[in-house]
């Protein structure tokens, strides 16, 4: 299956400008993890990290998820990974199985699609607990396309590793 990633347009409203470029970072995670097998993937970077790409799907999946689901909807949710909240759980993947990653990698990125797209107005506001905060749902658009672009600079050197495949 070979991921389809739109270009953001280059002129647009603020919502459809952020959903884009959203959007478009997902596809990249996609596109850096497309054919490799679970082994790959669950191939870490160099020690002592422990970061992979399965590693990297799994700990989006938690993003999408808090920022979403239990930040701006407000839901009373325990962590994909980490029942006790421990945000780093996600990123040990030996053992992990990569459909069930990229299930609730997808099913999370489904939800906060909604999420978003019924709320009334980026200035849609949620409590975010760590930061002892509201949040308005323009900064959680933004905060996760910039969570994703760091983590897709990593996914290119994890990719490369693997089997040289760079760029995109």
């Amino acid at each position: 299956m070979t991921t389809e990633r739109i270009t953001p347009p280059m002129r647009a409203g603020e919502r459809e400008t952020l959903r884009s470029c959203l959007d478009f970072h997902r596809a990249t995670l996609a596109m850096k993890t497309e054919g490799l097998s679970d082994e790959d993937l669950r191939r870490q970077s160099s020690p002592p990290s422990t970061l992979s790409l399965l590693g990297l799907v799994r700990h989006m999946a938690e993003v999408e998820r808090t920022w979403f689901r239990r930040v701006i909807n407000g839901e009373d949710i325990p962590l994909v990974w980490s029942a006790e909240g421990d945000f780093q759980a996600a990123y040990d993947a030996s053992k992990a199985d990569g459909a069930e990653a990229f299930d609730a990698w997808r099913t999370e990125v489904a939800h906060a699609r909604r999420i978003e797209r019924e709320a009334a107005s980026l200035d849609v506001t949620g409590y975010q607990p760590r930061w002892g905060e509201h949040v308005s749902l323009r900064l959680v658009m933004l905060h996760l396309i910039h969570e994703y672009a760091r983590h897709n600079g990593h996914a290119d050197f994890l990719r490369e590793a693997i089997d040289g495949t760079v760029g995109a």
